[in-house]
């Protein structure tokens, strides 16, 4: 049974991303347009679990299906949508089966985007809402330590709030700057905070 584990903040996290991102991009090829670093890992100074999130921007969805064979290759498992229309989602473990990063994949257009790094870019502005997120998530933990689904849905409502914090903000806020993402056009170009 995998107990849900919430660590203290790693300072390897961007560098873990950055990694990752251009492992992707050699994956993708020309379909990616950018890759950022979402989830508590893109927090500076928060706990969560120790997982990478990617959200990896491409130009056409339905041509990722042709690279599952590259993305499994460096290791990361084709989930499909896993419950989010027009997503494509990969995970990867390491070799004690741990799951150490997720890459969820959207069309430019997608709405998803948008709100995956409003809430990110919100939650970096905001350190106070950042760390009563941190201290949810670490009771939560020990609450539900071998219960996931406990876990996610304990975070459920804060994260809804948020959602709609955040979009309230991002309309008054000019976020041109948007940290940890790699451009796919420019391998050399990383944005971190």
């Amino acid at each position: 049974m995998k107990r849900v584990e919430v660590v203290p903040p790693n300072p390897d996290w961007p560098q873990q991303f950055a990694q990752a991102a251009q492992e992707i991009a050699a994956a993708l090829g020309d379909r990616v347009v950018q890759i950022h670093h979402i989830g508590s890992t893109s927090i500076p100074g928060i706990y969560a679990k120790p997982v990478i999130d990617l959200l990896v921007e491409v130009d056409d969805i339905n041509a990722v299906d042709a690279h599952n064979e590259s993305l499994a290759a460096i290791g990361y498992e084709a989930m499909g949508e896993f419950g989010i229309p027009g997503r494509r989602y990969f995970r990867r473990d390491n070799a004690a089966g741990f799951r150490t990063h997720n890459a969820h994949t959207f069309a430019t257009a997608s709405p998803e985007i948008a709100r995956h790094l409003t809430f990110r870019d919100y939650m970096i502005a905001h350190p106070d809402h950042a760390q009563t997120y941190s201290e949810l998530k670490q009771k939560l933990a020990a609450q539900f330590p071998t219960d996931i689904e406990g876990y996610m849905d304990g975070k459920d409502s804060f994260i809804k709030a948020m959602d709609q914090q955040a979009a309230i903000w991002q309309r008054s806020h000019d976020s041109a700057s948007k940290p940890d993402s790699f451009n796919a056009t420019n391998t050399s170009q990383f944005d971190s905070k």
